[in-house]
């Protein structure tokens, strides 16, 4: 096993060099940021075979693994070995002091029948949720670890829904001749019967008073654990483990202090339905390093719990470093929300790279959520053919602005309240995109601007440019744009405070794109204009003194 505390030692000083060069435009120190502090274990190991437990691919050996757990944690803790050899379980339960450490080319199997999962009480996107009981969890534990070089598969095929036009026509063919129910208009395929009992049920998940777990047997299919989930625990450590194949999420740490993820591996097809790589919801001191994720959903996610539940709960995620990470194919490379309504703070971001991601760098919420993302630092993030945007922010997630019709409708304006959520000081420095839809969308509320978003040195080849909307206070520092589509280049809607210093092209159309009478205040230095065809147009009612250029 790697010397932890060494390795997060070393973390901590390169982030602190780089946030004290730093200093002058990122005004909050990483140094005060508390480390996450690493289990350690008794030496002792005991071997699952010594209670029974067969690796034939045949023998569930649910009881075998959980009796070694048991006793183990019962005189103290230490590790519990999971040797080479495919070992077909149901649900494992973690106890405090106990390190599972998976063997290389142990294969940690999870069975497809679902009867061996119960329902429980849990929580799924923010919410207390009805849900199958996960394939390993644990709940106000400490001390815990999962490490080795093998492999924890989820047998996630068999809980996922899926669309036709997400496989081949073999593989459908395949699929509909496995069983199922097959939509009535053939477009999609589920599990079961069951899962269809779900589907079709408004809030089927939402524990509802006066129900117990009983009334929602008819449709257990539908509520699809999560791979790995810990609730409540403190010195957490994740490590070179593969973790694959989930039912729905991969890793699940929910309210959980000093989490450290290293050398791990997430694998799940791109096409699995709410297939996220790992989500940290309400945790505090979290170090995700050196770790590979290829998701079907968002790939590294930072939330903290849905709407008034989550405000209710009032714990942000703070205090995060996410750096030497590689990310595939997922909905976000790094992403924050939607479900952030408790917030989240002290967030460092560093020498990561996306692949073949929808969006980037994916910060999203929408009205009804509340909570602050605030002080968010990140810094050598390399991308290529990204699907969508390169950098997003979004506080209209799932939803249409307003802007898109528009750019000056007041009706679109609510008050501000505890539910209007707030985006506001992150740094974001030294990017590379080859490869996207969008360079920078930035779309805020008109009642909550998307405040203080600092930009610096950024490269982005991509089809379109920047658009900016209902935002205050947004610098882009040396920034260079290589896009297809340059009518316009750079599209301002309803802003204020914004500044372009040495903004540099490739060629435009349209340099500026201004519109909406309240967008003021736009600032454009060591820019050279004249390569573009036009340099500004100024639409719906925007004042054509609201950008100036200082040559």
């Amino acid at each position: 096993m790697l010397n932890i505390k060494r390795c997060f030692w070393i973390a901590t000083c390169l982030l602190a060099c780089w946030i004290s060069a730093s200093a002058q435009t990122q005004p909050y120190s990483w140094e005060h940021l508390p480390r996450a502090l690493v289990p350690h274990f008794k030496k002792d190991t005991i071997n699952i075979t010594r209670y029974g437990a067969k690796a034939d691919g045949i023998t569930l050996n649910t009881k075998s693994i959980n009796k070694a757990i048991d006793e183990c944690s019962a005189k103290g803790g230490g590790v519990v070995l999971v040797p080479q050899g495919l070992w077909l379980t149901g649900p494992i339960v973690l106890k405090s002091n106990i390190n599972l450490h998976i063997d290389r080319a142990a294969l940690l199997q999870f069975t497809d029948d679902k009867s061996r999962y119960p329902l429980i009480e849990g929580n799924y996107e923010g919410h207390a949720a009805v849900r199958n009981q996960s394939p390993i969890s644990g709940t106000d534990l400490e001390n815990i670890a999962i490490t080795g070089e093998g492999t924890i598969d989820g047998h996630g095929e068999a809980w996922r829904a899926i669309g036709k036009d997400r496989l081949t026509a073999q593989e459908w063919d395949a699929l509909v001749a496995s069983g199922g129910v097959v939509s009535e208009n053939g477009k999609a395929w589920y599990p079961s019967q069951s899962y269809v009992n779900g589907l079709k049920t408004p809030d089927a998940g939402v524990i509802a008073p006066g129900k117990s777990l009983k009334d929602y047997e008819s449709m257990k299919d539908f509520f699809r654990p999560n791979l790995l989930v810990l609730t409540n625990c403190k010195n957490v450590l994740l490590e070179g483990v593969t973790f694959q194949n989930s039912p729905a999420w991969c890793l699940h740490t929910l309210i959980c202090q000093d989490l450290t993820l290293q050398n791990v591996r997430v694998r799940n097809p791109w096409n699995a339905q709410n297939g996220d790589g790992i989500d940290v919801e309400s945790c505090k001191n979290v170090l995700i390093e050196g770790s590979t994720f290829d998701a079907g959903d968002d790939g590294i996610c930072i939330k903290s719990g849905r709407d008034e539940e989550g405000r209710r709960r009032g714990k942000p995620t703070e205090n995060v470093i996410v750096r030497n990470d590689v990310v595939y194919r997922a909905h976000g490379g790094f992403v924050i929300g939607s479900e952030m309504s408790g917030g989240a703070r002290n967030i460092f971001v560093s020498d990561c790279t996306f692949i073949g991601t929808d969006v980037g760098l994916r910060f999203k919420t929408t009205r009804g959520r509340g909570g602050i993302v605030e002080n968010i630092y990140i810094k050598n993030i390399s991308m290529r053919d990204i699907r969508t945007n390169a950098i997003l922010f979004d506080m209209y997630y799932m939803g249409k602005s307003p802007a898109d019709g528009d750019a000056n409708s007041d009706a679109n304006r609510i008050p501000v309240t505890e539910a209007t959520p707030q985006f506001r000081d992150f740094y974001v420095d030294n990017v590379v995109c080859d490869g996207a839809e969008k360079a920078i969308q930035i779309r805020g509320l008109p009642e909550m601007s998307i405040k203080n978003i600092h930009l610096e040195n950024l490269v982005l080849k991509t089809n379109k440019g920047v658009e900016i909307t209902e935002a205050n206070g947004i610098s882009l520092k040396n920034v260079y744009l290589d896009c297809k589509d340059t009518n316009p280049l750079v599209g301002i809607k309803n802003s204020s405070n914004v500044t372009f210093d040495r903004l540099t092209y490739s060629k435009a159309q349209l340099l500026f794109s201004v519109d909406g009478k309240s967008t003021s205040d736009i600032k454009v230095t060591h820019t050279d204009v004249t390569k573009a065809t036009a340099q500004t147009a100024f639409n719906k009612d925007a004042d054509s003194h609201s950008l100036m250029i200082v040559k």
